[in-house]
């Protein structure tokens, strides 16, 4: 049983097609990069598998751990109870800034709790303890008092990471979650994913706009062009020249000029991955 899979799924905005029959299986326990260049479809197909967009047309179907999420354009019943497994990470935190860094993560429990306990912010001491150890598991346990917006872009980001494990997220969605950040934050952000993805075996899709941080942390890379599947494998083989063949001229925003990543490293360990990333970045 894949932890998802996309059966020709398709979505329209108006005239302009995002995407044109996607098909795809992705394996519990697997860390998955989506690439492509601006327009390509990753962030819609993203929002579809998350339950927060539904498809277009008919024979589209989404299932999640087995479970119906969406078929030919509707959500299924289940499709609330589902999302209580899928964490989602934005590219922009999507975090309260007056909150306290703790109670931002503490969100990860509200689809768990009676609603009027999250609405009172009563959280018991084994939620706040779980919560807390999810912070030091990112690193930043020592901003759990802060308001979240006096955290830099990465440590917001590693506090929605947390967000997601309170949750209990099976499956987490990262949606370039590291677009605005800085390359040493950026390497610090997927570092954790990576970890989180070894150590848990949580089922993580990513979507990126620089090839090297597929190659370098993520064995199988999904390629979107124009809303269709150009490419699924390993990511090994997405060299410089197999991405000009892909995207012409619009393979150069995919590639860091003056980058040294590997190009043919592949499910290195989680040490090794350090290592390399220190030299790549």
């Amino acid at each position: 049983m894949p932890a998802v899979a996309v059966e020709k799924l398709s979505k329209r905005y108006g005239k302009k097609a995002a995407l044109s029959g996607v098909s795809l299986d992705i394996g519990v326990g697997e860390m998955v990069a989506l690439i492509g260049a601006s327009g390509s479809g990753k962030s819609t197909l993203i929002r579809h598998i998350a339950g927060l967009e539904r498809g277009s047309g008919e024979g589209c179907r989404i299932t999640v751990f087995g479970r119906p999420a969406q078929e030919n354009g509707r959500l299924a019943a289940g499709a609330r109870d589902i999302r209580k497994s899928v964490g989602v990470i934005f590219q922009q935190f999507n975090l309260v800034g007056r909150l306290s860094v703790l109670t931002n993560v503490l969100v990860g429990c509200l689809g768990h709790v009676p609603g009027w306990r999250g609405t009172l912010s009563l959280f018991p001491r084994a939620e706040r303890d779980k919560a807390m150890a999810a912070l030091a598991r990112v690193g930043i346990a020592e901003t759990a008092r802060q308001r979240s917006s006096t955290l830099s872009g990465g440590q917001q980001q590693r506090a929605a990471i947390a967000r997601a494990l309170v949750q209990g997220a099976k499956l987490i969605l990262a949606d370039e979650p590291i677009a605005s950040l800085d390359p040493a934050s950026a390497k610090r952000v997927m570092e954790t994913l990576a970890e989180i993805n070894q150590d848990d075996g949580i089922t993580i899709v990513v979507s990126l706009h620089q090839v090297e941080y597929a190659r370098l942390y993520c064995p199988r890379t999904i390629a979107l062009k124009d809303g269709e599947v150009a490419f699924d494998g390993p990511s090994t083989a997405l060299t410089d020249e197999f991405l000009r063949e892909i995207y012409g001229e619009a393979s150069e925003e995919l590639v860091l000029s003056g980058s040294a990543a590997p190009r043919t490293r592949r499910a290195a360990p989680v040490a090794a991955r350090k290592e390399l990333a220190a030299t790549a970045i």
